[in-house]
C-alpha cells in the first residue's frame, strides 16, 4: 500500500471509532434527570413563570420611589385671547412653548406598598417552589422510566434464557428420537414450546423498546436518536431498614415543594387581606411641579406694543414657577368596593388555607401508601425469590426425568413454563420494590441514584 493512502485510510478509522466511542455512551439515572431538567419546556416554562413573579416582586419595591414625569407643548392659537402679557383680549395669532417636570409621592395609604411588596415576595416563592414540585415530578417519572428499562431488560433476559433452554432441548429430544428413545410427539411438544418461546422473546424485545421510546419522550428527545442508558447490577441484600411514616411525613412536610408552595400562599392572601383593609385609610401624598413657558406675545416693552417679542432664553428664565403640594385623599363612599374587596380577601384566605391543609394531607396519605407498598413489595419479592428457587429445582428434577423418558414433554413444558413466570414475576417484584424505596428516599429528601444499591454491569 502506498504511503499516500496510509493517512486517509488511518484518519477514516479514527472517525469511525469516534462515532461508535459517542454512540455508547451510556445514560446514568442523574444524567437523565439532570438533561430533562435543562431541556424540559414545562420546566424552562415554570422557570419564567418564577421569572415573571421577580420582576413583578422588583416592580413592587421601585413602586415606593417617587413618580418624575416631564412635559413639553408646544401651541399654536388663532382669534380672540388673551394677551399674555396685559391680559387683555384681543384678536391675534400665538406661538407658546411649555416646559415643566412633576413629581409626586404616596407618604401614606395604611401600608399598602409595603403589604404588596410583601405579597409579591410570597408570590415568587411560591412560583418558585411551584417550579421545583414540576422538577420533583419529572424526577419520579424518568426514575420510573429508567427502572421500567431495566425491568424490560431483565425480561428480555429471561426470555433468551428460555429460548436457549428449548433450543438445546429441541435438539437433544432430536437426537432421542433419531435414536428411538422418545416419541416423535414429545419432539412436536417441545418445538411448539420453543416457538412460543420465540414469540415471547419477539415480545419482550418489543416492550423494551417501547421502554425506551417512553424514557426518550420524557427527555424529549426523537425516537430515532441514538440512546442507551447504564446498566447497574441491583440486588436486594437484607432487610430494608424503613424508617416509620411519621417520622418520614415529619422531615418531609418541611421539604416538600407542593408544601412550601402552599404555605407561602397563604402568606400571600394574609397580605392581600392586609392590602383590602388599607384601602378604608386616607391616602397622605405630596407632589411638586416645576415648569417654565415661551410666548410669541411678550414683548420686550410690555406698554410698547410695537417692541420686539422677548428672547426665548429670557422668557424661559423669567416665566420660571414651581409649586409644592400636600394632599389627603379621605376614602367616603365608593360603592362598597372597599368592603367587597376585603370579603373576598377573606374567602381568599379561607380557600388557600384549606388547599394547604389538602397538600398536607395529601402528603401524608401518600408516605402511608408508599411505605405500605415498600413493605408489601419487600414480602412479595422475598416469597417470589423462594418461588424461583423451588421452581427452578423443580424444573432441573423434571429436565433430568424428561431426557430419561421418565415424564412427558407437556410435564416439562409445564415446568418450564412455572419457571419462566416465576423469574418474570420475580423481577417486576424485584424493580417495584426498589422504586418505592426510592419514593421513600425521595421524600426525605434524597436524591434519586441507584449508585446506593447497583454495581455496574459489563457490557
Amino acid at each position: 500500500m502506498k504511503k499516500k493512502h496510509i493517512v486517509p485510510l488511518f484518519m477514516l478509522l479514527l472517525v469511525s471509532f469516534s462515532i461508535k466511542v459517542a454512540a455508547q455512551k451510556l445514560w446514568t439515572l442523574e444524567e437523565c434527570i439532570n438533561y430533562a431538567f435543562e431541556n424540559n419546556l414545562t420546566v424552562k416554562q415554570s422557570q419564567l413563570d418564577v421569572l415573571s413573579a421577580d420582576k413583578n416582586l422588583q416592580q413592587s419595591k421601585l413602586s415606593l420611589i417617587p413618580s418624575l414625569n416631564s412635559t413639553f407643548g408646544q401651541n399654536f392659537g388663532w382669534g380672540r385671547a388673551p394677551d399674555p402679557q396685559t391680559n387683555i383680549y384681543s384678536n391675534q395669532q400665538t406661538q407658546q412653548s411649555f416646559f415643566s417636570v412633576n413629581s409626586e409621592i404616596t407618604l401614606f395609604n395604611g401600608l399598602q406598598q409595603i403589604n404588596n411588596i410583601r405579597q409579591k415576595q410570597f408570590d415568587y416563592l411560591a412560583k418558585k417552589y411551584d417550579s421545583d414540585k414540576i422538577r420533583d415530578d419529572i424526577s419520579l417519572n424518568i426514575a420510573a422510566a429508567y427502572l421500567s428499562i431495566l425491568f424490560n431488560l431483565e425480561l428480555l433476559n429471561n426470555a433468551q434464557r428460555q429460548v436457549d433452554i428449548s433450543k438445546e432441548q429441541v435438539d437433544r429430544t432430536q437426537k432421542q428420537v433419531e435414536a428411538g428413545t422418545v416419541a416423535r410427539g414429545s419432539l412436536y411438544d417441545i418445538q411448539a414450546q420453543a416457538a412460543n418461546d420465540e414469540v415471547n422473546l419477539v415480545n419482550a424485545k418489543n416492550q423494551l423498546m417501547l421502554a425506551y421510546i417512553d424514557l426518550k419522550q420524557l427527555l424529549d428527545l426523537p425516537a430515532e436518536t441514538q440512546f442507551d442508558i447504564e446498566k447497574p447490577d441491583l440486588e436486594i441484600t437484607g432487610t430494608p431498614t424503613l424508617l416509620p411514616p411519621e417520622m418520614i411525613y415529619n422531615k418531609s412536610v418541611t421539604i416538600m415543594p407542593q408544601i412550601k408552595s402552599a404555605e407561602y400562599k397563604v402568606y400571600s392572601a394574609e397580605r392581600s387581606l392586609a392590602m383590602a383593609r388599607g384601602m378604608r385609610s386616607p391616602r397622605l401624598f405630596a407632589s411638586g411641579s416645576y415648569g417654565t413657558s415661551y410666548s410669541n406675545q411678550i414683548k420686550e416693552d410690555f406698554i410698547d406694543p410695537d417692541s420686539p417679542t422677548k428672547p426665548f432664553d429670557k422668557q424661559i428664565g423669567d416665566n420660571r414657577n414651581g409649586a409644592l403640594y400636600f394632599g389627603l385623599s379621605i376614602p367616603i363612599f365608593n360603592g362598597f368596593q372597599v368592603s367587597t374587596n376585603v370579603k373576598n380577601a377573606k374567602i381568599l384566605n379561607e380557600a388557600v388555607n384549606i388547599s394547604l391543609q389538602q397538600e398536607k394531607l395529601r402528603l401524608r396519605k401518600n408516605i402511608e401508601s408508599a411505605y405500605a407498598d415498600a413493605v408489601a413489595a419487600y414480602q412479595t419479592y422475598k416469597a417470589r425469590l423462594t418461588s424461583v428457587e423451588s421452581f427452578g429445582e423443580s424444573f432441573k428434577y423434571t429436565e433430568e426425568k424428561f431426557n430419561v423418558g421418565m415424564v412427558t414433554s407437556t410435564d416439562y413444558n409445564l415446568a418450564k413454563i412455572r419457571l419462566s413466570n416465576a423469574e418474570s414475576d420475580l423481577a417486576a417484584s424485584k424493580y417495584d420494590y426498589i422504586f418505592k424505596v426510592k419514593i421513600l428516599d425521595f421524600y426525605m429528601g434524597k436524591s434519586l441514584t441507584l449508585n446506593d444499591i447497583a454495581g455496574v454491569k459489563g457490557e
